[in-house]
């Protein structure tokens, strides 16, 4: 019977750098011993002289744990995919045997791979607002691994937030919003810190906040922060996935230095009271989800460098048509951000610019 074995990194010499092979066995057990009679060398890796799986590898089968089922003696069929997921150490690639369980579908992507996933739990990202898109993402990008999330959010947690902001919780209402995030995701994955700025986002505050971390990932709803966000960024020179939301639509993009900005895409900002918000016109709760899903891989993807980003696409979601629609978006020479010849180079009143009080919530 054919069955489909993941070779990691380290036990790829034993196999010519094959990151997958076919081989054959009833059992885990005859399937490590055919391997070894094809790969030389391979079976010490995996079993100690008493013949039992080292204590810092573990092996499993369809994505489950061989403990879990029946140790070695776990029955294969044809098409069952088996990995073997070994401890790995030297310097930045130390993982506990907790994390190799709780990131082993990520590690046998060749794609991600230990070093992939290293490089998520070394990461920072920035998630402005703690609402219907950041609870999502930051729920997402927790549960992935990546190290450090930095969540600004002023706002309190009201009962008209569980429709959508799922980091919350009926308990958490009149809390902080960064509070209740932070305890949330504590639960989800300790392995991540959170960094809660419990303030807005302000000319004062904002290159400061921003200037630690990797990406920067928007979920406000409103102008201003928004304007003020890109801004920031560009003058840092940060990457920006963008996401909003209104009614049953929802729009994604990523904005990296040099490729343009939010200013290239909407110069200005609609007349004062032309855009409803969402506490004005409603807001399909699970259209959050998807969007803010959609931010979660963009940056997950920015920061491991995998794939093809939405740099340069404004991707439309019609959640009534179940229809996606993109279009392309170019840098603007004449933008006054990041232009040829830039006329914005600091921070401005962005509450006056764009004809709303100051005291607009970010989520």
């Amino acid at each position: 019977m054919a069955v489909t074995v993941y070779i990691p990194t380290p036990y790829r010499k034993y196999t010519d750098n094959t990151a997958r092979v076919e081989a054959q066995g009833g059992d885990v057990l005859a399937l490590v011993r055919e391997l070894e009679d094809r790969y030389p060398g391979l079976r010490e890796q995996i079993l100690g002289p008493d013949g039992k799986v080292y204590r810092h590898v573990n092996i499993y089968v369809n994505d489950q744990p061989v403990e879990d089922l029946q140790g070695m003696q776990t029955p294969l069929r044809d098409g069952d995919e088996v990995a073997v997921i070994p401890a790995m150490t030297g310097g930045s690639l130390t993982f506990t045997e907790e994390q190799i369980r709780r990131y082993s579908r990520h590690i046998i992507l060749p794609e991600v791979g230990g070093m992939g996933q290293r490089k998520l739990l070394n990461s920072k990202v920035l998630l402005i607002g703690a609402g219907g898109l950041g609870s999502p993402a930051a729920l997402y990008l927790a549960a992935a691994g990546v190290g450090t999330l930095g969540i600004v959010d002023f706002d309190e947690v009201d009962l008209s937030n569980l429709q959508r902001q799922i980091l919350h919780h009926v308990h958490d209402i009149g809390r902080p919003k960064v509070q209740s995030a932070v305890e949330t995701i504590a639960d989800l994955n300790p392995d991540v810190k959170v960094i809660p700025y419990q303030t807005a986002l302000s000319s004062e505050n904002v290159k400061q906040i921003f200037a630690d971390y990797d990406v920067i990932l928007n979920g406000c709803d409103n102008f201003p922060t928004r304007y003020l966000a890109n801004d920031a960024c560009v003058f840092l020179n940060k990457p920006m996935v963008d996401g909003s939301i209104f009614k049953f639509e929802g729009q994604v993009t990523v904005f990296v230095p040099g490729h343009g900005c939010y200013r290239c895409l909407y110069a200005a900002p609609p007349p004062p009271g032309l855009v409803p918000s969402c506490s004005e016109a409603g807001v399909f709760g699970v259209l959050c989800g998807v969007v803010a899903s959609i931010q979660g891989i963009e940056a997950i993807k920015l920061l491991l460098g995998l794939g093809e980003s939405l740099v340069g696409r404004l991707l439309f979601f019609d959640a009534l048509g179940m229809e996606f629609r993109q279009v392309k978006i170019r840098r603007d020479p004449k933008c006054p951000v990041c232009g040829d010849h830039p006329t914005i180079t600091d921070l401005i009143d962005y509450h006056e610019f764009c004809g709303v009080p100051p005291t607009a919530r970010l989520s």
